[in-house]
């Protein structure tokens, strides 16, 4: 393990000896993960969306039974239990509350409130001086070339409008997998990067290893962004499935979307008024149509199937861009020693070039 080579605002905002973030992904970002990448100096994100309230409460104790480093725990800023989950996070002293979407401004005060860092995910510039003049510490941006929900800008375009337009500290995701992208985002301005893709490809990470080595043999271009999965945008390995919702009609869809709303609220506890709540809450702060709302609660379960019990003909394989640069399964403490090594003697050998 190497010692402190980069100190950024990252860095000094969350108490971590490197600018690198280990992003949280549901169903693969859980203790394992998240307790070696912050004994590795990283930031590790727990991923509570798929979580019940009681599950995340068991996978904070676990991470803090296996790490005494600073971690934080990723929200659905959306979610009718947020303000619950959030008070999780206070009685536990979880360093870092990274949210997907904006949280309401009287959460980040809530937090604020017991020094919890409050770092959102954002993905325009409008949106991140938004959050920043709500208190938020941090943001994150993520370019279309991640995994998961994206959007079409890529990260050279993004990370510096957003830099442009806050002073706050800014995490860079999508297309990250090395040390030449860290400096590289550190050059731009950037307080770190978050790295998913490359972290599920990890020995920490817990994905099944046959679906581990599906990931490995895919190339630069076997991967697809798309609609059909949740009615938003979706960056994903091309699999069979995949293909075959890509081409098929909406009404075909229909039976298997109900079946798996109905196992999603079943496996998160969930009653019905919860999941017309954070139906209405999506529809009003994503714009989401009634059919998009139905085909969303296709993702937990479908990213369940693929990710967690490696069947890949009924599940989704969520992916970045970088699968197609990575070869090898290292544990989270050799990728950030990489990372951060590269990075340094990236950084000092472009520091030649200035006369």
């Amino acid at each position: 393990m190497i010692e402190q080579l980069l100190s950024t605002p990252l860095t000094d905002l969350t108490g971590v000896r490197h600018p690198v973030v280990q992003t949280g992904m549901g169903w693969v970002a859980g203790p394992s993960l998240v307790s070696g990448t912050a004994n590795a100096g990283g930031l590790g994100i727990l991923a509570s969306a798929t979580m019940t309230l009681p599950e995340l409460e068991q996978a904070i104790i676990e991470v803090k039974e296996r790490t005494d480093e600073p971690f934080g725990v990723n929200l659905r800023a959306d979610a009718a239990d947020a303000p619950a989950r959030c008070e999780l996070l206070i009685s536990y002293g979880v360093k870092v509350a990274s949210f997907a979407l904006a949280p309401k401004p009287e959460l980040i005060a809530r937090l604020k409130e017991h020094d919890i860092v409050v770092i959102p995910s954002v993905g325009l510039p409008k949106h991140a001086v938004k959050v920043a003049s709500w208190g938020a510490d941090a943001v994150m941006i993520q370019g279309g070339e991640g995994g998961g929900h994206t959007g079409s800008v890529p990260t050279t375009l993004l990370l510096p409008t957003v830099l442009d337009a806050v002073d706050i500290p800014v995490i860079a995701a999508g297309g990250f997998f090395d040390g030449r992208g860290l400096a590289a985002a550190l050059s731009y301005g950037a307080a770190g990067v978050g790295m998913g893709t490359r972290f599920l490809l990890t020995a920490d990470s817990r994905v099944p290893d046959a679906v581990k080595q599906r990931y490995l043999i895919a190339g630069l271009d076997d991967t697809v962004v798309t609609k059909k999965v949740d009615g938003m945008p979706h960056r994903m390995l091309r699999t069979e499935l995949v293909e075959q919702v890509e081409g098929g009609a909406g009404m075909r869809r229909l039976v298997p979307t109900a079946r798996r709303t109905l196992e999603f609220k079943r496996m998160a506890g969930m009653t019905w008024k919860q999941l017309a709540v954070d139906g209405r809450a999506m529809r009003k702060e994503q714009g989401r149509t009634l059919g998009q709302l139905a085909l969303a609660a296709n993702t937990p379960m479908m990213l369940k199937a693929g990710l967690v019990e490696g069947d890949a003909t009924v599940g989704v394989l969520a992916s970045g861009q970088v699968v197609g640069v990575i070869d090898d399964l290292p544990t989270c403490e050799e990728l950030i020693d990489r990372v951060v090594t590269e990075a340094a003697t990236a950084l000092k050998r472009a520091s030649g070039y200035v006369v």
